[in-house]
């Protein structure tokens, strides 16, 4: 998949690191002349050096035939603009941009654009490492609105059904892994010890969660 990370700070430098590995052709815009050293000896793609918004910066960096873009720079404005141009003028399939405010994230979200807000998320999974240490989420989506949790059957699961452990629209079973194979059950499905039971679980319900998998003070279940 061809690939442009424009922005190359802490964010941008590690997501075209992970594509390049991943064996994408990844394409890299910065301002900065020195983002070779940056990147590292492993980064195996290209380097454009401009401003990530301009159109003959995005042309030279190949976005008519990108299959992918990402803004990661520090500037919400910039990534909003670059991922317009992106998707609106260029027709890129697959946009994202990083935001700081979660305001706007959400505003532009609703024009169509896939962003990802660092602040919203970051505060988010604090509160829930605070509040939840029972539960720390393996993966977050959209701004941490629902999350995925994983843990072992309890004694007081086993011999239950999925259709015990869910709360529609809130809380749901997305897959189990048993002896070392997942699937995705159905209500019906008995739980069984040693079954690692993956939740999808709506922020706003974490307290009727812990309440359904019966974690009380002290994390004793």
């Amino acid at each position: 998949m061809k690939t442009i990370i424009m922005g190359c700070g802490r964010v941008g430098a590690q997501v075209s690191r992970l594509m390049s590995q991943d064996g994408h052709d990844v394409t890299v815009i910065d301002c900065d002349e020195n983002i070779g050293e940056k990147l590292g000896p492993e980064f195996r793609g290209n380097i454009v050096i401009g401003v990530g918004f301009y159109r003959d910066v995005l042309i030279r960096a190949g976005i008519e035939q990108a299959d992918a873009f990402a803004a990661t720079s520090d500037s919400d404005n910039a990534n909003i603009v670059a991922a317009r141009i992106a998707r609106n003028i260029f027709h890129v399939p697959r946009v994202v941009a990083r935001l700081f405010d979660p305001q706007r994230a959400e505003i532009y979200r609703r024009l169509g654009l896939s962003t990802i807000s660092s602040t919203a998320w970051g505060a988010e999974r604090i509160r829930e490492v605070l509040t939840h240490s029972e539960l720390d989420a393996r993966l977050a989506f959209g701004s941490g609105e629902v999350a995925l949790h994983t843990l072992e059957a309890t004694p007081a699961m086993i011999g239950r059904t999925v259709n015990a452990m869910v709360a529609p629209g809130e809380i749901c079973v997305a897959a189990i892994t048993r002896k070392d194979k997942a699937f995705i059950p159905v209500l019906g499905t008995e739980i069984r010890a040693g079954d690692m039971l993956h939740f999808a679980v709506l922020a706003a319900a974490m307290d009727r969660f812990e309440q359904l998998l019966g974690i009380g003070e002290g994390g004793q279940r």
